[in-house]
């Protein structure tokens, strides 16, 4: 592992980068970000050790680090311009349509489509931290298709960074994802929005706000830019997950409406397994 290339150089393209030149201390990092401020501030605090446009000829991994609207493109420029050598990952939240983007593409074998089950409700490159990775889900889809050699190279940095790897089928992952993380951000976005809709007729409100509040709204702090796109490019997926969900507020709504004191009791009993469920996932 000589060299590496990031595309996007915001908390997760910046973690890869600084836990990748703790684990390679002779690692060159190149990278690009669209904001030549994000990419100044990754010169700066290191997660770069040059700011370029393209990867080098003998770079060994590009990392896609992007929203999730942009990565189809970039991902075609990106096989376009490489060597034979050189492995493309993305790290994208959605993996179905640039799976079937480059189905045909002549150098589809130099692609591994890549996320990685991490992050915070912080962006940008001062967000990134070495240990953002460490010990959490990479999860990968249509390993079959990527070259036996690169996916070496893969894994290399993988086992470095002390990720533990997942395989999914793409349709898969989109599917689950909708469930566990983008309904999640959605819940989180609009009970920010519902709060601050009450905060225009009374400001105190705050005041009252306890740490169940704040773990709550926590995720309505990411990204938009990073968030918007994910949202209407995993849309059927995730409509599907608000539809479940909407029938289930509505319920729960008509319940207290009623005053079902012990049916609500019940219901809640029930949900409480999903504690057992987390809890044996942590071990």
């Amino acid at each position: 592992m000589k060299k590496i290339h990031i595309i996007g150089l915001g908390l997760l393209g910046g973690s890869f980068s600084l836990a990748a030149r703790r684990k390679f201390p002779e690692l060159i990092v190149t990278g690009y970000d669209i904001s030549e401020k994000n990419q100044k501030d990754a010169e700066i605090l290191g997660i770069i050790t040059e700011a370029k446009n393209q990867p080098d000829s003998d770079t060994d991994i590009v990392l896609l680090a992007t929203p999730a609207d942009s990565l189809g493109r970039i991902l075609e420029e990106t096989l376009d311009q490489i060597g034979e050598e050189t492995l493309v990952i993305d790290l994208g939240s959605t993996k179905s349509k640039l799976c079937q983007l480059v189905e045909k593409h002549p150098k589809r074998k130099q692609y591994l489509a890549g996320h990685p089950i991490a992050g915070t409700e912080y962006s940008g490159p001062k967000a990134a931290f070495a240990d953002l990775l460490d010990g959490k889900v990479m999860i990968l889809c249509e390993l079959e298709k990527t070259d036996l050699y690169l996916k070496e190279k893969a894994y290399q940095l993988f086992e470095a960074l002390n990720m533990k790897l997942r395989f999914m089928d793409p349709e898969e992952h989109d599917r689950h994802l909708a469930f566990v993380s983008h309904l999640s951000h959605i819940s989180s976005f609009m009970l920010g929005k519902t709060v601050l809709q009450k905060m225009e007729d009374d400001r105190n409100i705050f005041d009252m706000a306890g740490s169940g509040f704040a773990s709550t709204v926590r995720l309505a702090k990411s990204s938009p830019a990073m968030w918007a796109p994910i949202l209407t490019e995993n849309k059927e997926n995730i409509l599907a997950a608000l539809d479940g969900y909407i029938t289930n507020l509505s319920a729960i709504r008509d319940k207290i409406s009623s005053s079902e004191k012990e049916s609500i009791y019940q219901e809640l009993a029930e949900i409480n397994q999903i504690r057992d469920i987390l809890d044996l996932g942590k071990g």
